[in-house]
């Protein structure tokens, strides 16, 4: 047993579609989100940059005593990961695009499976690699999504907003050509618009939250090292972001459903 808590970190406010997974799967784990609002959105930087910015996040999280690493970062994931494994060999670091790639093959029925992303994680073929690994005959469709980061980041998440809808109706649109039936969310941020998504795409598709499916592998692991929590109480929650805390407490309060404010601390990375 390990009561130490788990460090979970996304470029801004995505991951915590990973942070309410956790809270409802293993509601006796303690953690420490880190949102790093300040240099959000990853999805424009360069692998350069995301190697340092990744670093910075894990070198925080694991000052501060955690357990396991979960990036709930789809582009960290993409572009760093070699990084941040070599960085600590000695503690569990999972990512994002593994558990999610397998959730899509397993969901497909028709092998033609769409990927939403940051222009770095298209780019980087991340997601294709992975899906192809586990079914080779399945197609991917992907489209880079600039604009839906900056809208969750700025708390414009509602289905009824025009900016949003006219974004997610052009990055849908390839999707629904293609004939997709499975649609990997593979960014932590858009499942926060999946009312706007689910709206555009209809009820067809099926939808691969990429954090959630990451929470699982997660336990997992931590299952296999016997390093669960033993409470039976609730685990502590302490949320971390690098800049605009007020919006950062507002749509993570929302979305959580719960108020972060008195958990939530501005930190300078």
């Amino acid at each position: 047993m390990d009561d130490r808590p788990i460090g979970i970190f996304d470029s801004g406010l995505g991951g915590l579609t990973a942070v309410r997974a956790l809270a409802a799967a293993a509601p006796g784990e303690s953690f420490l989100y880190l949102g790093d609002t300040a240099h959000a959105p990853y999805g424009e930087k360069t692998p350069t940059q995301l190697r340092a910015l990744s670093r910075q996040n894990t070198g925080f999280l694991r000052a501060l005593g955690v357990k396991a690493i979960l990036v709930a970062c789809n582009t960290s994931t993409a572009n760093a990961m070699d990084t941040m494994l070599a960085d600590n060999p000695d503690l569990p670091v999972l990512g994002v695009i593994g558990p999610a790639a397998e959730a899509a093959a397993a969901a497909t029925g028709t092998g033609r499976i769409g990927l939403l992303a940051t222009a770095a994680t298209v780019a980087s073929g991340a997601y294709e690699r992975a899906v192809r690994r586990l079914a080779p005959e399945a197609s991917v469709t992907a489209v880079a999504c600039p604009k839906l980061v900056p809208l969750v980041e700025s708390g414009r998440v509602s289905p009824d907003d025009p900016d949003l809808t006219a974004a997610v109706a052009a990055y849908t649109a390839p999707l629904l050509a293609a004939g997709t039936d499975t649609v990997i969310l593979g960014c932590t941020h858009y499942p926060i618009v999946r009312d706007a998504l689910r709206r555009a795409m209809g009820p067809g598709p099926a939808f691969i939250d990429s954090g959630a499916a990451s929470v699982g592998a997660l336990l997992r692991t931590l299952e296999d090292l016997d390093a669960r929590a033993g409470r039976k109480t609730p685990g502590s929650r302490r949320f971390f972001c690098s800049a605009g805390r007020d919006t950062f407490v507002k749509v993570g309060s929302a979305f959580l459903g719960w108020d972060i404010s008195a958990q939530t601390e501005l930190v300078t990375l």
